[in-house]
């Protein structure tokens, strides 16, 4: 068994006191790290906690300012990727570095050597996909395939690599339920095959299935192992944080006369570039009270529904969008804001915020046209006091943890921003808010936050639209979950009604009348 391997301790690598400082701020402080061959070991920890910065070292995108690394009993030095990969380290990241116009083979070509004919590169990805049951086409455009065929592409660019040591960022987190099966089989495969997984992951069940062990890190130091397998949930998030995470709690609602606060009706929009998906005939009613979630994998028309409903695309009818009964077909952002309406964009940095500027600043981007009085004075003066004592007040209800009274939104980790920016919204009290992966690589403490700031603001009688990859949070939030398949909107299944393998099945495209109903789906 792999497990067995991991507790006989033959090591394949070895991390001694691994750190890495930014200037006032050690991001891994003194890391230790043992990944014995053949194990699939877990790498947890909250956002800010030094994950990045110690994957970055492991595969030579950062060099440590101290430590040492050594690899099957050897020191090494690391100093590029392609060191790594020469030692026998391979990585697939979360966001995928593939180029959409060439085809599979093409953009697995371009990380081998560079002598080695197109042809011979398209049979061995496709031998070796089918061999380990993730089959692709490598001679596909990566345009034109959906994101669980995309990270194919980057698992077989790794493997063919040859790698002993893989790591893994947030694996699942664009997979449908029965990819991420199939993934898993590929990667107890892989472990059987003596092959060793360095995997990081926030879904904290997926690790106590899947992992042998597991390395906790907190503010850039170990503070942990442990055998996921003999934890809970609970008390692997309670490690990575410190403290007990708060549980989210939904209480069912009746809202069926509640007056509809943001309706869409039958929305079409013909794709932006070529590798864009068109919408077609999407209807949709959120009633005030409550929070209605949209699955899908990514790549499904998803981004381009925000756009529509944000403003951000401006529709041919008005009435295509309706907020609070008025439609906003012809309103860009800021008018639809004025009725009432927020919204939250995917993409943190530079989307949802302004890398360079102050998190003030960014407020006032967002919020000059609703909160003029407040924020603007005389000739379009800046309020600072306003504008500060309104930033933090955010920052105290959100729990944004921060370095600096008034930081640049760049400064800030990823799920600090997102708590920030969610937060900015929330703070307006809007009767309609749109919520893209409102906690996209966030960690549980912050996730949990997050999500029941959403709920309590649905209760409160405004009408909450939460566009999510993450099933299990869908599940924790919604009152009814919808599924985006290829631009079109499935009818809301009710919570009640609603199934993992119910929705990973739309997910998946199939057909809702030959989705099979079963029994509601248990969740924590």
């Amino acid at each position: 068994m792999a497990g067995d391997n991991a507790r006989l301790g033959h090591a394949l690598l070895d991390v001694r006191g691994l750190t890495k400082i930014f200037g006032t701020l050690r991001a891994c402080d003194g890391v230790d790290l043992h990944i014995a061959k053949g194990e699939i070991h877990a790498l947890l920890g909250e956002n800010g906690a030094g994950k990045s910065t110690l994957v970055k070292m492991l595969f030579g995108s950062l060099e440590p300012n101290a430590g040492e690394i050594s690899w099957q009993g050897k020191p090494v030095r690391i100093t590029s990727p392609s060191e790594a990969k020469k030692l026998g380290i391979g990585m697939v990241f979360q966001h995928f570095s593939l180029f959409e116009a060439l085809t599979a083979a093409e953009n697995i070509a371009l990380s081998l050597a560079s002598d080695t004919p197109i042809s011979t590169i398209a049979a061995k990805a496709q031998a070796l996909s089918y061999s380990y049951g993730l089959p692709l086409d490598p001679h596909s455009l990566v345009g034109d395939l959906s994101v669980g065929e995309r990270q194919r592409i980057e698992i077989i660019r790794c493997l063919l690599q040859t790698p002993d040591l893989i790591i893994l960022d947030e694996p699942t987190s664009v997979l449908t339920p029965q990819e991420a099966d199939k993934l898993f089989e590929t990667l107890e495969r892989l472990r059987g095959e003596g092959k060793s997984i360095l995997y990081i992951s926030h879904r904290l069940e997926e690790v106590k299935r899947l992992c042998d062990r597991a390395t906790v890190l907190r503010h850039g130091k170990v503070v942990g192992h442990c055998d996921p397998s003999k934890e809970t949930a609970s008390s692997l998030a309670r490690m990575m944080v410190g403290n007990e995470v708060d549980t989210v709690v939904r209480e069912p609602v009746e809202t069926g006369s509640a007056a509809a606060l943001l309706e869409v009706d039958k929305l079409d929009r013909a794709p932006a570039t070529p590798f864009s998906i068109p919408l077609r005939k999407i209807s949709l009613t959120v009633r005030a009270g409550e929070v209605i979630g949209i699955a899908g994998v990514a790549g499904n028309g998803q981004g381009e529904f925000f756009e529509a409903v944000s403003g951000e695309v401006t529709q041919g009818r008005a009435d295509a969008v309706r907020i609070r009964g008025e439609g906003v077909g012809f309103k860009g952002i800021s008018g639809r804001r004025l009725m009432g309406a927020a919204f939250v964009p995917e993409e943190r940095l530079g989307h949802g915020a302004a890398p360079a500027m102050r998190l003030s600043d960014n407020l006032l981007l967002s919020r000059h046209t609703t909160d003029a009085k407040a924020f603007l004075g005389a000739l379009g003066t800046v309020r600072t006091g306003a504008l500060s004592a309104a930033a933090k007040r955010i920052n105290e209800i959100m729990d944004v943890r921060k370095s600096a009274e008034d930081p640049a939104a760049s400064a800030l980790s990823g799920g600090n921003l997102q708590k920030f920016i969610i937060g900015r919204e929330l703070d307006r009290k809007p009767s309609v808010m749109v919520v893209n992966q409102p906690t996209w690589g966030v960690d549980a403490g912050a996730a949990a936050r997050i999500r029941q700031a959403l709920i309590e603001l649905a209760r409160s009688g405004s009408a909450v639209l939460v566009i999510s990859q993450d099933l299990d949070e869908l599940f924790e939030i919604s009152d009814a979950i919808a599924v985006m398949h290829n631009g079109e909107l499935s009818k809301p299944v009710p919570r009640a009604e609603a199934t993992f393998e119910k929705i990973g099945l739309l997910m998946g495209g199939a057909e809702p009348g030959h989705v099979q109903h079963d029994h509601p789906a248990e969740v924590a």
